[in-house]
């Protein structure tokens, strides 16, 4: 066994030598919660003190959080899942760990669908889907929307398919396997909008991000090609087959990518009602717009 007050030790001195590696100190309250079962409350009024934990449990925190210290493994990964929205998601190595600010995607759906009520009850996919989570954040917000989710990766399809069945919305959407629309071809029924957040970081930056991202995250859900509009490009061009007259069309990008993606829209002619969307940050990270209603 191991006295809370030897745990706590052990949180104080965790803290630190995160503060001295560069890690959010908070990061160590997260694993004991995740992996002892500790709450919020216990944690900052430190009543956890006065009970013993078992010695293996505390021998297994210790060792998760060197290899957090020493490899930069994402604390994600060690605790092996991440809230998101009002979701629990599993994550783990070979899948996008999904990020805070992609939750704003879901808001700006749901804002589309209060001015366009008709969306709310049609055909909605998310390509690139990774962990499942914006189509599961679709199919907890939109209940009256069939959901679909596309990715090229079983490993991150599965585990996907988990998460959809850990948050209970396994009736709610259809997971497919291959690139972007693959799975569609020759389907005649159009989609009524599309959401992704796809691989938009120039190549050569990928090397240049943090090591908990550059070394572990797949480089498949991060590496946009050589400008980092690839995949953006190839959903710009191909989107307009798949979705319905005044289908939705909405991604993720990286800062600086907006205006770029925007002008592809005008450009290639079959859109209109393009915008802009700020993250809460203030930084310009999603593009919306919709497939023109007198287009062929």
């Amino acid at each position: 066994m191991i006295s809370g007050e030897d745990l706590w030790r052990w949180q104080e001195q965790a803290k630190q030598a995160a503060i001295a590696e560069g890690i959010p100190p908070t990061e160590v309250d997260w694993l004991l919660q995740e992996k002892l079962g500790l709450d919020r409350l216990s944690l900052r009024l430190g009543t956890y003190r006065g009970k013993n934990y078992p010695q293996w449990d505390w021998l297994t925190l210790q060792q998760l959080w060197q290899r957090r210290l020493q490899d930069r493994v994402p604390v994600q990964y060690l605790a092996a899942q991440t809230p998101w929205r009002h979701l629990r998601l599993r994550v783990g190595p070979g899948v996008l760990i999904p990020r805070p600010e992609t939750e704003q995607i879901i808001d700006i759906a749901l804002a589309q669908v209060a001015h366009h009520p008709a969306l709310g009850q049609g055909r909605w996919v998310d390509l690139g889907t990774g962990s499942g989570a914006i189509a599961l954040g679709l199919a907890q917000a939109l209940p009256d929307a069939l959901i679909e989710a596309v990715d090229c990766s079983e490993i991150a399809l599965e585990m996907a398919r988990h998460n959809a069945t850990l948050n209970h919305c396994a009736q709610r959407v259809t997971f497919h396997q291959g690139q972007w629309w693959e799975p569609f071809a020759g389907q005649s029924e159009k989609f009524a909008a599309m959401v992704s957040n796809p691989p938009y970081i120039p190549s050569g930056m990928v090397d240049q991000l943090a090591p908990e991202v550059r070394d572990h995250e797949p480089r498949l859900a991060l590496d946009g090609g050589e400008d980092g509009l690839a995949a953006l490009r190839h959903l710009v061009h191909t989107a307009p087959a798949y979705l319905q007259p005044q289908g939705l069309w909405l991604v993720e990008l990286m800062a600086g990518q907006a205006p770029t993606v925007a002008a592809m829209l005008a450009a290639q002619g079959q859109y209109e009602s393009v915008v802009i969307y700020p993250d809460l940050a203030g930084i310009e990270r999603f593009v919306l717009a919709y497939t023109k209603s007198d287009r062929e």
